[in-house]
């Protein structure tokens, strides 16, 4: 049949994602730095992603293509992003048929799932002392975190900030029982957040396993809880180590005991 569906200029796509976090129907996807339509069934044609593009590169042609397929979209959506992602789905659909847009951050899509990426530069004495000088602490525990978003539902492989980086595979538990993760492990490092045991976890080893793909990312680091249920996320990212098809990829699993020291380490 022939209709509406989206088309991507790769070279004037500089990779920035913001076309992905506004597609509700999960059509795109980063692939080496460029945003590409993972299949044509799953684009509406509507073209939400259009607006957030900044180089131009995303237009809407007519041309033959498979019809959209709704219920392809949602399982997809369901295995990928969860059911979050499939209500945020029917309220886009929804306001396509009232002829209007969903209510959306200015940016658009949904605001926990828009991508940033900023590296941060390592504080100097000066910078304390400047704080002191205006009446302000010193010394702060700042923060180390340089994206979003970082839950394994939500973020998208092929991300800038996975790429010639040391990816940590954090357990949801692990930063509230060690007050150093930032400084220990998140440092200079891309990180995933995820729960072996109240996740969804079934398609987390196969979304792993496409990030890890990267070949420029040489070790991924599982931080995981002394319990025993914290063991699955050791599992899951084995698992994605072989689905990458990486010989030369290290993984290392870190255990945090309840106060947060950090009891074991070995390589998987």
């Amino acid at each position: 049949m022939k209709r509406k569906i989206i088309t991507i200029d790769e070279d004037l796509c500089n990779g920035c994602g913001e076309c992905i976090t506004a597609c509700a129907e999960g059509a795109l996807q980063l692939v080496d730095g460029k945003a590409k339509l993972v299949k044509e069934q799953f684009c509406d044609g509507f073209g939400d992603c259009i607006g957030e593009c900044p180089t131009g590169a995303l237009k809407i042609e007519e041309r033959e293509s498979d019809a959209f397929d709704e219920e392809a979209t949602k399982d997809h959506l369901r295995s990928t992003q969860g059911e979050e992602a499939v209500r945020r789905m029917e309220a886009a659909a929804q306001a396509h048929e009232q002829g209007s847009h969903p209510v959306s951050a200015p940016s658009g899509g949904c605001p926990g799932m828009r991508m940033r990426f900023a590296p941060k530069k390592e504080a100097s004495r000066q910078d304390a002392a400047t704080r002191t000088a205006a009446g302000l602490p010193g010394h702060v525990n700042a923060s180390a975190l340089e994206q979003w978003p970082v839950q394994i539902h939500l973020v998208q492989p092929g991300a800038p900030f996975f790429r010639e980086r040391e990816l940590v595979v954090l357990s949801t538990c692990a930063p509230v029982a060690s007050a150093d993760v930032h400084w220990r492990f998140l440092r200079g490092r891309s990180v995933v957040v995820g729960c072996p045991k109240l996740d969804n976890t079934a398609p987390y080893a196969e979304k792993l396993g496409t990030i890890l793909a990267e070949p420029s990312i040489p070790k991924a680091i599982v931080v995981r809880m002394e319990v025993p249920c914290c063991c699955g996320l050791s599992q899951i990212v084995r698992e994605a180590a072989a689905l990458s098809g990486r010989q030369d990829l290290v993984v290392e699993e870190v255990t945090v005991a309840l106060d947060g020291e950090v009891v074991a380490t070995r390589e998987l």
